[in-house]
């Protein structure tokens, strides 16, 4: 992906004169309608990277690194996963630790340094400013041993220190989305922790140095509280388009949305230019008011064809890396803002039996894997129990997940039979039991590092089983 994006702020620099207003350009003055119509897929196109700024605020908006913050520049590292009380997000993870940071890599770049991990499975997906996976180090990639990497920014030029490897990110905004798998027991917690606390990130002009990263500055104008996806829509479309083309300028666009920043330009979107609706024609200022409401409808509308629906499961391949595809981006920016690459993981979601009837802790359920056929994947799968809200389900064992760590018991056939149920199934099944609460409930399926040859989930020569209710 690095070889599409443009590798300099050459974009930035040209942009004004590329992408000027048709009305400079002798072009015939846009219909309200046309503006419109340009004004939904500008929204559309900018919608990672604004949700991502508003994240970034949210996330880094502290002096020290507490819970699920930590200042620009510096790691937060969960220490354990989460219980039933927890609310701070949706489809919480109870499989991997996060080690998460945001970095500004516009100035100087930054040394991430990461420790033998002593062959545990783990990856560090780093994310540009419009959700692209632009690398991901890791086991499936890199190996585990020790390994060290300067993230620089668009624009930067220079010689980096032996031993240390050059990943170029195409914006100055950077997320890295660190996950670490855990088996939750006390003495992996601890071995978890041990390993974490050794990932570092410096500045380049401090690698090798003692470097005590300074106190994060707290702005109190900062909304914590509202949800991220509640504030951004809440943008009117003069702020929300603001935002964006001053955002551009450090986070440039790739090459290949050319045609886009074009239509863009038409209704005054220029990246790094101030978006002034104040010299549109008024009609066509009328016409883009409602903008961010029926952009993000047409967002939500592209759920049911965003991936595939397989015997009650929907999941998608087409994440990490877009393209073009600026619909697919910003769906999954708004449903689940950090996807990783398919190669990484994929998360099949089920909400229906094999009926088609909604799943419900007043039915008891089976899901059947035939000898062999449990899911494909290299490092580890799971299945997660949530509520309607998707949050984890309180219940007499705390238990959230199944999965290979639960020592699951096989049928005498070599097939396995899993137990969704709001009881308990006996003490001698509950390895194999997923507890559901009594109302309404979703599963999500986790395979990490799925395997690429069949039976593949990647390539569909491997299907999820439905989930039956027994009768």
């Amino acid at each position: 992906m690095d070889k599409t994006r443009w590798a300099s702020v050459l974009f930035g620099v040209f942009a004004a004169s590329l992408f000027v207003p048709a009305a400079t350009r002798g072009a015939a003055p846009l219909t309200p309608e046309e503006a419109k119509a340009i004004a939904v897929e500008a929204y559309i196109y900018g919608y990672p990277l604004v949700t991502m700024e508003y994240t970034r605020r949210v996330m880094t908006n502290v002096a020290a690194p507490e819970g699920t913050h930590a200042p620009m520049g510096q790691f937060l590292r969960m220490r354990t996963y989460p219980d039933a009380s927890f609310r701070d997000v949706t489809a919480p993870n109870a499989d991997t630790l996060y080690s998460t940071a945001w970095l500004d890599v516009s100035k100087e770049p930054s040394v991430l340094v990461l420790p033998d991990m002593d062959d545990r499975y783990f990856l560090m997906p780093m994310l540009d400013g419009w959700t692209n996976v632009f690398q991901v180090p890791g086991k499936r990639t890199t190996g585990t041993k020790a390994q060290a990497y300067a993230i620089t920014g668009p624009g930067w030029t220079g010689k980096l220190p032996a031993g240390v490897t050059e990943y170029k990110s195409p914006t100055s905004m950077v997320w890295i989305l660190g996950r670490t798998y855990c088996t939750g027991t006390p003495e992996d917690y601890k071995a978890t922790h041990a390993l974490m606390d050794k990932f570092q990130i410096t500045p380049l002009s401090s690698y090798g140095k003692p470097y005590t990263p300074p106190a994060g500055k707290v702005d109190p104008s900062i909304d914590g509280k509202t949800p991220v996806r509640d504030q951004v829509n809440g943008l009117s479309a003069t702020a929300y388009f603001q935002l964006l083309t001053t955002l551009m300028k450090d986070n440039p666009p790739a090459k290949e949305d050319g045609p886009i920043l074009e239509k863009m330009a038409r209704i005054g979107l220029v990246p790094g230019k101030a978006f002034d609706p104040a010299k549109a024609d008024p009609a066509v200022a009328k016409a883009i008011a409602d903008v961010p409401k029926v952009a993000f409808e047409k967002i939500m509308g592209h759920f049911k064809s965003a991936g595939v629906d397989e015997g009650g499961w929907v999941f998608t391949t087409q994440t990490g890396l877009y393209g073009t595809e600026y619909v697919q981006r910003a769906l999954i920016t708004a449903v689940g803002l950090g996807a990783n690459r398919p190669q990484d993981a994929v998360y099949p979601t089920g909400e229906a039996d094999s009926d088609g009837k909604p799943f419900d802790g007043a039915n008891k359920y089976v899901m059947h894997f035939a000898k062999g056929r449990t899911p494909p994947a290299n490092a580890f799968w799971s299945i997660t129990m949530y509520d309607a809200g998707y949050f984890f389900v309180d219940n007499p064992l705390n238990k959230y997940t199944v999965s290979l760590r639960d020592k699951l018991v096989y049928n005498a056939d070599g097939s396995l039979d899993l137990l969704i149920q709001a009881e308990s199934p006996g003490k001698e099944k509950e390895a194999n039991w997923l507890p559901a609460p009594k109302g309404k409930f979703i599963l999500m399926m986790r395979l990490y590092w799925p395997k690429e040859t069949p039976p593949s989930i990647l390539d569909g020569s491997w299907k999820i089983p439905p989930v039956k209710k027994v009768k």
